[in-house]
C-alpha cells in the first residue's frame, strides 16, 4: 500500500507519465473533474484561488472523468482547450481517469481507501469531488461536488 500520494505516477493531459513526487511539500487539492457537468463553473473559484495561493505551495490537479453521466466526452485536446479558452485553466490537468470501478486509477484508489465518503470507500458521488493533501502528502479531508471551492479555502489556508 502506497504510503503517501508521491508514491505514485500519473499520465498528464500530454499523455506523458508524471511523478507526484513532484510537488512534495506543497498542498494539494485533487479534483476529479468534466466539462459538462453542473458544477463545471468551479473552474473559476478554482483557478481564482490557484492563482492566489500557488505561490504559497498550494497545487491544484485536475483529473477528467466520463463516468457520470458522460459529462467529459473529449479528447485530450479538447479538454485543454475547454479548460483554456472557457475558465483559463492554469493549473495542472491530467488525462481522463476513471476514478469508481474495476478500471480506478490507483491515485483515486488510494484517496478514497484514505478518506471514505458517504458511499464508502468504493465510490466517488459524482464530479468535483474534493481531495485536500497535506505537504507530506497525506489526504486529509474530502469534499462533496457541491462544496464549492471557495468554501473550503478556510481547510486550505490552514495546511498551507
Amino acid at each position: 500500500m502506497a504510503k503517501s500520494i508521491y508514491d505514485f505516477e500519473v499520465i498528464d493531459i500530454n499523455g506523458k507519465s508524471q511523478s507526484l513526487k513532484q510537488y512534495e511539500g506543497k498542498t494539494l487539492l485533487i479534483v476529479n473533474v468534466a466539462s459538462k457537468c453542473g458544477f463545471t463553473p468551479q473552474y473559476t473559484e478554482l483557478e481564482q484561488i490557484y492563482k492566489e495561493y500557488k505561490d504559497q505551495g498550494l497545487e491544484i490537479l485536475a483529473f477528467p472523468c466520463n463516468q457520470f453521466g458522460a459529462q467529459e466526452p473529449g479528447d485530450a485536446e479538447e479538454i485543454k482547450k475547454f479548460c483554456s479558452l472557457t475558465y483559463d485553466v492554469s493549473f495542472p490537468l491530467f488525462a481522463k481517469v476513471d476514478v469508481n470501478g474495476k478500471s480506478t486509477a490507483p491515485v483515486y484508489s488510494y484517496l478514497k481507501e484514505s478518506l471514505p465518503g458517504i458511499l464508502g470507500t468504493q465510490a466517488i458521488k459524482w464530479n468535483f469531488t474534493k481531495f485536500l493533501v497535506n505537504k507530506e502528502g497525506q489526504p486529509v479531508e474530502r469534499y462533496a461536488p457541491n462544496d464549492k471551492p471557495g468554501e473550503i479555502l478556510k481547510d486550505i489556508k490552514k495546511i498551507l
